[in-house]
């Protein structure tokens, strides 16, 4: 029996830079990992199950659908599988693409290995599977490690609406954006790199505000934040803060005021 875990994936970046002519979108994305997420238990077995548990549970599949099962069974591995979902579902923060690349992790310490391409799981699946920071381009299969991140913690907000990501993506106006600057900088401290992130872009934030006005309440609960942003295609938001202590009173306020939303505190991945 193998336990993994499953880290929320935040995208403090997400330029989107070019459409390809099969539909897909081209991005520039400074993708970041915290201490909060899903939770595996896999035990290999002879015939492959799933049971899924948490408080994101309802409505998850437990087939061969679910992307955790697709990727056991890329790798040629039957396991018994519980995978506790504590992240929201369709959130912008990885979800199924993270529990799909914890799967992956296990399957391969086993001695197991993939037998197609790990994006054909999902474009996010890649960038899921080191669970450390780096730049993802392309369609999400051009990674690269980035340069020393300083200690941060981050505080996620959702507001428990669903933001459909092919809605958003069509509702983007304009398809070719600027890209990140060619090579990352080398941020000495957390206010350096701050500053920086604030000069930076989520381009499906605005399509996603349109959609779901309540989002724009969720990054005005973020005000207090060293940045605010909204992760991937939504409607998580996410707010950056300098330590523990600044992030968990945030987070307790915001849970107060807004009782009904998804709210958790957490440290970033820096390496």
């Amino acid at each position: 029996m193998i336990e993994a875990f499953a880290p929320a994936k935040i995208n403090l970046t997400l330029h989107v830079t070019g459409q390809r002519s099969d539909g897909y979108h081209r991005l520039d994305s400074l993708v970041v990992f915290a201490d909060v997420g899903d939770r595996l238990i896999v035990t290999p077995a002879k015939k492959m199950s799933l049971r899924v548990s948490g408080i994101y549970s309802e409505g998850v599949p437990t087939d061969s659908s679910n992307l955790v099962w697709k990727a056991a069974a890329a790798c040629g591995f039957t396991a018994d599988i519980d995978l506790e979902k504590q992240l929201p579902n369709a959130a912008g923060i990885g979800g199924g693409s993270a529990d799909a690349a914890a799967m992956l992790r296990v399957a391969m310490q086993l001695g197991n290995s993939i037998d197609r391409d790990v994006a054909s799981l999902g474009a996010d699946v890649p960038v899921c599977v080191s669970s450390s920071p780096q730049r993802m381009q392309g369609i999400g299969d051009v990674l690269t490690n980035v340069p020393y991140l300083p200690d941060m913690w981050i505080v996620l907000v959702n507001p428990r609406v669903d933001v459909p990501t092919p809605m958003v993506f069509s509702a983007l106006k304009t398809k070719i954006n600027p890209k990140m600057v060619a090579v990352m900088p080398n941020w000495k401290d957390f206010k350096e790199f701050c500053a920086w992130l604030d000069g930076q872009r989520n381009d499906l934030q605005a399509p996603a505000v349109a959609i779901q006005p309540v989002i724009d309440d969720a990054l005005a609960a973020l005000s207090d934040s060293a940045v605010t942003r909204m992760s991937g295609s939504g409607a998580t938001c996410f707010g950056l803060y300098p330590s523990a202590k600044d992030a968990g009173e945030a987070a307790q306020r915001i849970q107060k005021a807004h009782p009904h939303w998804w709210v958790a505190d957490a440290k970033v991945f820096t390496a």
